[in-house]
């Protein structure tokens, strides 16, 4: 099972992330957009992906990565269980979240310099 420290560890490695409380959960940010919350209880992530990134993701397997069940979900917003998830996998997820909501500058970074 994925923990946050590992999760901190790949979102804080792209360029002017921050980490900042978001309700009772945890966020990552670019700028003053949040690409991804952690929500410990529940042993998941939520990222914000394109709708053609979130059909490709939830392909794979619909009860590692899935859409959140409500308008969230068909404006990008993608659950990921913590405990199926591959390290691979998530990896991706969060680069490709970043890069949704970065400044493009950011974003080629990030997918040039992406976290192994």
């Amino acid at each position: 099972m994925v923990d946050l420290e590992r999760i901190r560890q790949i979102a804080l490695s792209f360029p002017e992330t921050t980490e900042q409380p978001h309700f009772e959960k945890r966020s990552f940010k670019v700028g003053k957009k949040v690409f991804a919350t952690y929500n410990g209880p529940y042993n998941r992530v939520c990222v914000k992906l394109s709708e053609l990134d979130q059909d490709a993701f939830c392909s794979f397997d619909s009860s590692v990565i899935y859409p959140v069940p409500n308008k969230w979900g068909k404006q990008g917003w993608t659950l990921i269980n913590l405990v199926n998830v591959l390290d691979e996998t998530l990896i991706d997820a969060l680069t490709m979240a970043y890069c949704e909501v970065a400044p493009k500058k950011l974003a080629a970074i990030a997918k040039g310099d992406r976290y192994e």
